[in-house]
């Protein structure tokens, strides 16, 4: 018995010393829920948030990261949509982008009430949806395009002590002076073209589809975004547009300021804006690259990316300037690496 015993403990041993332990894949070969944010999953990382008690804005959640950034698009009224070439910050840099659709834009509520489309209320809606995401001030950093542009002015200087870092992007600080320079912008075009816009516009046939294909390829092609042909985020973008709000807060074409923005300015506000900010200029922008340059001395803490190649989308067209810009800004800001008073 005793010799069976100890010739028992001797197989084991040997299979023991002679047994190879499996390799684990480098990579998972089978589903683990554990591995997964299965609350995101599920739907995507899509929210919809409540404002106001009582409607639902559209947001949506992309990669993770210390740095979270919200994306204020243009229109006003426009969508998400255009953003969409942000989300390789997310996977590139290690940044948490939110999109986020605009009360009244194509994947948010929009009520028939144009008592709601005023700036100020816009900026109560962005804080709204800040608390609901969970942003604050040692990660919270907004970014404003165009209209968005104005919208992350106005919120910074209500409630820039919820803010990390801002950015302006494209955006001048004055709707007059920015009409102005549209205007040199306008008398640089051939003047049979010129002509031709003036009769329509003394009409008020803004939507005359010669008049606006005048506009795209004469104005926007040189001077919004300069591509052969538009990225289908874009396209999609302007597709669903919400026209009413638009004409109702700028007015019925670019050339044409008109609505409710007619007279915003906030040059002489900016000194008050404390936080980290860039402000973002390109060369061919319907924005004055100058202006925006001002922005960023006239900020307390400020920073001037200007895009050679750009236009007012520049985060399309010259993607090779815009997006270093803004990583670095990001990272400089979150890093303690940024200049916290001017020298």
């Amino acid at each position: 018995m005793l010799r069976l015993i100890a010739l028992s403990f001797s197989l084991l041993f040997f299979f023991a010393c002679n047994t190879s332990t499996p390799q684990k894949p480098s990579k998972p070969t089978q589903f683990t829920p554990a591995l997964f944010d299965t609350s995101s999953l599920q739907n995507g990382g899509v929210k919809m948030i409540t404002i106001d008690g009582k409607y639902k804005v559209w947001t949506k959640k992309i990669g993770q990261g210390d740095i979270k950034l919200l994306l204020l698009h243009g229109g006003p009224a426009m969508t998400h949509e255009y953003f969409e070439c942000f989300e390789s910050i997310s996977k590139d840099a290690g940044i948490e982008i939110y999109l986020y659709d605009q009360l009244g834009s194509y994947y948010s509520d929009q009520p028939n009430d144009d008592n709601l489309w005023t700036t100020e209320r816009f900026v109560e809606e962005v804080e709204q949806v800040r608390q609901a995401l969970g942003l604050n001030k040692d990660n919270f950093y907004l970014l404003g395009h165009s209209w968005g542009g104005i919208l992350a002015m106005e919120y910074a200087l209500k409630y820039q002590q919820h803010l990390k870092g801002l950015i302006i992007s494209n955006m001048m600080a004055s709707i007059p002076d920015y009409e102005k320079y549209n205007g040199v912008l306008r008398s640089k075009m051939r003047p049979s073209l010129i002509d031709s816009l003036t009769k329509f516009e003394e009409k008020g046939d803004f939507k005359n589809p010669i008049y606006t294909q005048l506009v795209e390829k004469e104005y926007y092609s040189k001077h919004v975004l300069r591509m052969a042909e538009y990225p289908e985020p874009v396209a999609r973008s302007f597709k669903h547009l919400n026209e009413h709000i638009y004409v109702l807060m700028q007015g019925p074409s670019e050339f044409k300021v008109g609505g409710r923005l007619l007279k915003w300015e906030r040059k002489a506000d900016l000194k008050n804006i404390a936080v980290p900010t860039l402000a973002i200029g390109a060369e061919h922008d319907t924005m004055d690259p100058k202006a925006m340059e001002e922005i960023s001395k006239t900020v307390q803490n400020g920073r001037y990316l200007h895009c050679p190649n750009g236009s007012h989308m520049a985060m399309w067209d010259d993607q090779a300037h815009y997006f270093p810009g803004v990583i670095n800004f990001l990272y400089d800001v979150h890093y303690a690496r940024f200049p916290l008073t001017k020298k």
